[in-house]
């Protein structure tokens, strides 16, 4: 009998382990790609497509980091280990969870003892390796607390969530992997705690909650979300039950062991800023809630990045799956209608207390919640829902086991329940891997190879963030700003470094997302090129010297917009006539933003940056009194050229044969026609606010509001044209690499 039930398991284990594989391994296949296009998201080397998310790159070098010497960082600066790479200059300290790089770094040295294998190819292949521990989770969880056939559907259903399958996927290295998987193991443990008899029982599964969450906290910064749910729900349920005069004490006692042995091994083992979280998060979250931008005055980056966007019901339906929504919701009102009944509790809910039942609730109720501020925190609703679906499911199958009778009818019923619920959530599954593409490509690479070989090992990359982490991994140059820049707010207040100065506070990471702005949505191309030499030189230093001077970042912003397109000698005499600095503070700002010695650096843009161009616009004419940007026209839509008229998926309307273009019905100020890196362009109407251009190669129409017919942005990205301080040095399709001349 022992032997059967271990066979089951294995089976049972084998199955889950399979559909995730089976369900994942389709991205590899690149479906949602034309057949003649496939080639361009393979990496020829490795034979596998590039990164799914160009921040799996960033986890790739700290990886490379680590086996090569021993840290996740580049170097120490004072004893802090540091990133020189992000950020530059000055870098960032090195605080990330190293849990997705220790384990990396093992299953590497493991796999290459036996053969050779790449440290890229790991990575790709991991997360859908590990992935699938999250279904086995739960569904021991759940089979703990209901039954066999519940637990299976659970730990299928789980792996299946659209929203997990996405960012589990070969190519999507990052944290994702966990976010399921401790979670359930935390509450899983401390649930068995709870529910313990004996006190050696009650000790040994709090403990293994406490190492579950201080893996947790090695595996992702936001780790103390479910700290804080444990502690304030036990803590309010402990004192309700002491003013009810009930038995609370072995509650009290489980909680306590739990929280001291989680800080103390949080503290010991991954030191004082993470064992700190749990205390300042309390307050951060306040501060987030009291304003709007939380940078202010600078630009609010979040804004611009979509996953920390409010998502709508169908983007939440479709991230977690109808059926599995469904089920888990269905759950909650299940459980509490049972526990209203002692003898269908008895029955059907006999390993379940209220304890375990109001935390649930509590716990899809703040999953929920935390949706207000992203679509990213779907991935919080998926533990809670999927235990409620899980024991829904097992009240639903002990009801079946109790009114049929005949095996073979019952067994039938059994087979044609799974189906029901898990084929729906399978083929929802597989129909979100079809839009998905690659964001790494033959040119991206190519472009950072060229880098990596023709520039020195100093030279600073200037591009849009979303690059940063794929050029400081595959160029091995650092950049000026990358992802985990935006996400950079989150650190308490410690020192960081720019050449001979030290700061303290926060690092102020938007500052890059202004100054990157400005430099492309201006029409001063000897504005732009001073910006970009400014950043590559010394960072922040101009406007943090300034800040300290004037006390205000508004005008500390004002003087550099008036000062950087000038010479030296004309900045120092608008620093000292119209803004009173004296001759000494003016040589300390102007060492800053008009360097003697101009570190190297290249700008990269990309074409992808077409489609999030207007947050250029946006944010590099940002109105720092008023705390604001302001929305100017930018629109961008595709085109079929095998029509006699063109009809742009923005509303352009264009005739090729009467030369008639309007947007929105409305005549431009100008078109401008790029074919074969020829430009055309002709004014139309003297009145009208806007320009049109139409990309012919790439069947892209755009529509500009008229004020920047002349920016950096349109002359880099679109019409990819040298400027008189910017010149090309590398070139493919969608890649251009930039250097400015001397001036």
């Amino acid at each position: 009998m022992y032997k059967k039930k271990i066979f089951i398991n294995f089976i049972v284990i084998f199955t889950i382990f399979f559909i995730a594989f089976f369900a994942r391994i389709e991205s590899t296949n690149l479906n949602g790609i034309q057949d003649e296009k496939k080639s361009f998201y393979i990496m020829d080397e490795e034979g596998h497509p590039y990164m799914y998310e160009l921040d799996s790159y960033y986890n790739y070098r700290l990886t490379k980091n680590y086996i090569e010497f021993g840290h996740l960082g580049d170097s120490f600066i004072n004893g802090t280990e540091w990133d020189s790479f992000s950020y530059s200059p000055p870098g960032v300290p090195m605080d990330y969870p190293p849990l997705l790089i220790y384990l990396t770094a093992f299953i590497y040295k493991i796999i290459n003892f036996f053969g050779s294998v790449s440290l890229l190819t790991v990575c790709f292949w991991l997360p859908m390796l590990f992935s699938p521990l999250a279904g086995l989770a739960a569904f021991i969880f759940v089979k703990r607390f209901t039954n066999d056939i519940a637990g299976i559907i659970t730990g299928i259903l789980i792996v299946l969530v659209p929203f997990y399958l996405l960012r589990t996927i070969p190519g999507w290295f990052d944290t994702d992997m966990f976010n399921l998987l401790f979670p359930i193991l935390i509450v899983w443990f401390f649930m068995e705690a709870i529910h313990s008899k004996t006190f050696q029982k009650r000790i040994f599964y709090t403990l293994l909650s406490s190492i579950s969450i201080f893996l947790f906290s090695m595996a992702w910064n936001g780790w103390q979300y479910l700290f804080y749910i444990i502690s304030i729900f036990t803590l309010i349920y402990i004192l309700v039950r002491y003013f009810k005069q009930k038995t609370y004490k072995d509650c009290l006692l489980i909680y306590l062991g739990f929280a001291v042995s989680s800080l103390l091994l949080i503290l010991i083992f991954t030191g004082f800023i993470n064992f700190i979280k749990p205390f300042y998060g309390l307050l951060e979250f306040f501060n987030l809630i009291a304003v709007n931008n939380v940078w202010s005055p600078w630009p609010d980056l979040y804004i611009a990045v979509s996953e920390l966007g409010r998502p709508t019901i169908m983007e939440v339906v479709s991230g977690l799956g109808l059926v599995f929504m469904a089920v888990g919701i269905f759950g909650i009102f299940l459980i509490f209608r049972i526990f209203l009944n002692k003898k269908m509790k008895k029955l059907y809910l006999k390993r379940i207390s209220w304890f375990f039942y109001l935390f649930l609730l509590i716990w899809i109720i703040l999953g929920f919640l935390s949706l207000f501020k992203g679509a990213r925190f779907i991935i919080l609703v998926i533990p809670p829902l999927a235990i409620s679906a899980g024991v829904a499911i097992g009240i639903l199958v002990d009801y079946m086991n109790n009114i049929l009778q005949n095996n073979k009818f019952k067994n039938i019923s059994y087979i044609l329940f799974i189906i029901i619920l898990i084929l729906p959530q399978f083929l929802t599954a597989h129909d979100s891997l079809e839009r998905r593409a690659p964001l790494a490509n033959d040119d991206l690479w190519s472009s950072a190879k060229w880098i990596r070989d023709n520039t020195s090992n100093d030279t600073l990359i200037i591009s849009d963030w979303s690059y940063g982490h794929f050029y400081s991994a595959i160029a091995e140059r650092p950049v000026s700003f990358d992802g985990r820049s935006a996400y950079i707010e989150t650190l308490p207040i410690r020192k960081f470094y720019n050449n001979s100065l030290t700061f303290y506070g926060k690092i102020p990471n938007t500052s890059r997302e202004y100054w990157i702005s400005r430099a492309f949505s201006t029409s001063d191309e000897k504005l732009s090129a001073s910006i970009f030499r400014m950043l590559a030189t010394s960072g922040d230093t101009a406007y943090l010297i300034l800040d300290n001077f004037t006390g205000n970042t508004s005008k500390s912003v004002m003087i550099l917009n008036d000062i950087l397109g000038l010479d030296k000698n004309s900045a120092a005499l608008v620093l000292r006539n119209r803004y009173n600095f004296t001759e000494k503070n003016s040589l300390e700002i102007l060492k800053y933003t008009h360097p003697d010695e101009v570190r190297p650096f290249v700008v990269v843009t990309y074409d992808r940056m077409i489609k999030t161009g207007k947050w250029d616009f946006y944010f590099g004419n940002w109105d720092f009194n008023n705390v604001k940007g302001i929305n100017y026209t930018y629109s961008v839509g595709t085109f079929n050229t095998s029509n006699e008229i063109v009809n742009s998926t923005n509303n352009v309307v264009f005739d090729p044969k009467s030369s008639k273009i309007t947007w929105n019905n409305s005549d431009p100020y100008c078109l401008v026609e790029i074919v074969n890196n020829t430009i055309k362009k002709r004014i139309i109407d003297q009145k009208s606010n806007f320009c049109i251009w139409l990309l012919w190669d790439d069947n892209t129409a755009l529509v500009i509001d008229k004020k920047f017919e002349n920016s950096i942005f349109t002359k880099l990205v679109l019409e990819k044209r040298n400027t008189e301080y910017m010149k090309i040095i590398y070139k493919n399709k969608k890649v251009v690499v930039w250097k400015t001349t001397s001036y």
